[in-house]
């Protein structure tokens, strides 16, 4: 079993995004050399001289694609947070509309999309402060959103009888919040799968929100 420096911010040796259509050429170039450097640098830690040297381009075709640093971060946390709610809506889509199942399915997406694009989740979430309102604001809005998602099921699931738990809107937070962390520690290295790990957390959601033994 092998394992990521106690040093290094994220586990993740390589940066991965999503093919996306407009990803190509010195844009895709750039957002991958930006990734790598916002999961391990952070933001503050890396200026645009370090994203265009990693790119291997030169700033002004860096500038030519992103108006600013700010612009590039904020691409990154938008393509991730639209891939984390696009993974929250197709697992509604592929399960039974009971609570218990759908918190199941919801917590595997969560989980899922942070040990499969790892850099890009740690980049959404941890450096999403460093960006103007303006900027973050669509971001945001999705962040809302996938929120709103999962406590809607949460609080169904109380109405229902299934789960039992006071807050579910604390309840929500700390299933958000666990999730979160897979991005900084998971690898395959570790000997266990993406979907293993997935499993073990739906466990843990169904113990937060109080889900009835079936």
């Amino acid at each position: 079993m092998s394992k990521a420096s106690p040093h290094r911010r994220v586990a993740a040796e390589k940066p991965r995004l999503p093919e996306l259509p407009a990803r190509r050429g010195a844009y895709a170039v750039v957002l991958d050399a930006a990734l790598r450097l916002f999961a391990e640098r952070g933001y503050g830690g890396t200026s645009v001289r370090d994203i265009a040297t990693v790119a291997e381009v030169q700033p002004a075709t860096l500038y030519a694609h992103f108006p600013s640093k700010a612009h590039v971060l904020a691409e990154l946390v938008r393509i991730g947070h639209e891939v984390h709610q696009q993974r929250f809506r197709e697992a509604l889509l592929e399960v039974q509309p009971a609570p218990r199942l759908q918190l199941a399915a919801m917590v595997r997406a969560h989980v899922s999309m942070h040990a499969d694009y790892p850099m890009l989740a740690v980049v959404a979430n941890a450096e999403l402060h460093a960006l103007p309102a303006e900027l973050a604001a669509p971001a945001l809005q999705l962040r809302r959103e996938s929120e709103q998602l999962l406590l809607e099921i949460v609080e169904r699931g109380v109405r229902l009888g299934e789960f039992s738990v006071a807050q579910p809107w604390l309840a929500v937070a700390a299933i958000g919040s666990m999730g979160l962390r897979v991005a900084n520690w998971y690898t395959p290295d570790l000997g266990m799968s993406a979907d293993a790990v997935a499993d073990a957390y739906v466990e843990f959601a169904w113990r937060i929100v109080g889900a009835k033994p079936q």
